[in-house]
Parts: structure tokens; sequence; C-alpha cells
């Protein structure tokens, strides 16, 4: 079995002093992403040195934004920052690690981070530039190893079924129709595989984000925006997918849960 988890952890510092160690142990996956690290390099991994993890990790430019992380118990055979758009080589978006499995075939996963964007701002447009070559990266990638998942905090909810209050969101990035067209694409045109949705069915969620303020993860009131978007055979191996929601508000130690995926390899 291969286990997989991703989590945007809202800054690496303040997620492990809210209890994500004690969450990476109980996890036990292979391979563990990361979105908004927000730390510099070196920190990043003398924090996680003690864990057992290899890690591959790239900062972005802007200090304490973004950057993006693959730990993975198998030292990598090589890894890739960016996704083929140079512009966003030092945007701290997008991380691949090659790594060879059990089998001998060779898995790229992939942690990314979608920034969310405004309507009618420079940041939207850049937020559909990313996009543009993220369709372009994941043909690229079906051919490169035997199996690939891309992972990670798409700030998009795809359908009616990922946000709670889609209808007070229509016209809000994150929801917006020219967004979600690029799930659709990633789906009918490129043949990747929303694991999590396959797996949980046409239901509300299960959702990963929810606002810190309010009553909103008391409540429920929540995003689907995080992803592991796999290649057609490694989706066919998925035995089970979750959420690990927090039980209470006061033990997150992120607005967003990790979604933790078990391959059948």
């Amino acid at each position: 079995m291969l286990r997989i988890a991703t989590v945007n952890v809202n800054g690496i510092r303040a997620a492990l002093r809210r209890g994500m160690g004690p969450w990476l142990e109980a996890a036990d996956a292979d391979v563990v992403t990361l979105q908004e690290v927000r730390a510099p390099d070196a920190l990043v991994h003398e924090l996680m040195a003690e864990t057992g993890y290899h890690v591959v990790h790239t900062e972005a430019a802007a200090k304490g934004r973004a950057g993006v992380a693959v730990l993975s118990r198998t030292e990598p055979k090589a890894h890739r920052v960016g996704h083929g758009d140079p512009s966003f080589d030092d945007a701290g978006r997008w991380v691949e690690s090659d790594i060879v499995l059990p089998d001998g075939s060779l898995l790229t996963a992939v942690s990314a981070y979608v920034h969310s964007g405004g309507v009618g701002t420079p940041s939207q447009d850049e937020k559909y530039r990313f996009l543009d070559q993220l369709l372009v990266r994941l043909g690229e990638l079906r051919d490169h190893a035997d199996h690939a998942v891309v992972t990670g905090d798409f700030n998009i909810g795809h359908t009616e079924l990922d946000i709670k209050n889609w209808k007070g969101n229509l016209k809000k990035a994150g929801f917006l129709p020219e967004e979600r067209a690029y799930l659709d694409r990633v789906r009918d045109e490129l043949g990747w595989v929303d694991v999590a949705r396959v797996h949980a069915g046409e239901v509300d969620g299960p959702y990963t984000w929810w606002s810190w303020r309010g009553q909103a993860f008391d409540n429920d009131t929540g995003w689907r925006i995080d992803y592991q978007l796999a290649t057609p055979e490694l989706a066919a191996s998925v035995s089970a997918a979750r959420v690990d929601r927090a039980a209470t508000y006061a033990e997150r130690f992120s607005d967003h849960a990790p979604l933790v995926v078990d391959y059948a390899l």
C-alpha cells in the first residue's frame, strides 16, 4: 500500500506549534505534500530532520508567502521546481519529486499551491496563467513516469458539492465558472482523476477548508479545495480516502485538514 497525504499547513512553524507533529506521526504516510509552508528552505529541513522523511521544498521569493514541499520515506530519484512557466519558478507554488516504488515503478508526486486570486484583479489574471501552464504540465507528466499524482490546494471548488454555501459564491474567486472549467478539462480532456470525489461519490464535501472566523468549522460550512489528482492507472488502485478533520476547533493545526489517500500498489 502507498499512502499519500496532502495538507496546506498555513505556515509550518505555526502548524507544528498547534499539533501537526503528532498528526504527521499518526498518519504514517509514505508521501506527504505540504503547501503554504512559509519558511526558508534550511529551516524546513531542520524542522523535518527528526521525522525520517526526505524533504524536497521550494520557498517563495516573497518572504513569508507560499512555499511547497514533498516529504517521502524513500529518497527521491530526482526533483524539479516549477511547472514550465519560468515566471513562477521562484513563486513557491510547484515542486515535483520522482520516487521509485518498491515494485520498481516510478511515481512523480507534485505539491501545488494555486493562490486564491480576486475577481477583476491582476492576481486573478496570474491565477489563470498559472492554471494554463498546469494543464500543459499535466499532459507532460503522464508520459514522464509510470504513475503521477498532483496534490495540493487549488483554491477552486469544482462543483456545487464542493462548497457548503455555493449560491453565495457564484461570482467570487474560487467558484467562478472560468476557474471550475479548468478542473473540467483536467478530468474530461486530460483524463486525470479527482480520487477523493470518485471515492466519496456524489455527496456534499467532504470539505477540507473552513474559515478560522465565526462558526464555520463547527457548522461544517466548508470548501473542498484540496485535491489529489491521479493518473487513471494510479486512481484505479485507490482503496481508501479520508479527510483528517480535527475533532474540535481547538485541535486544528491549520485552517485546512489533510486529505489522505491509500493506493493499493
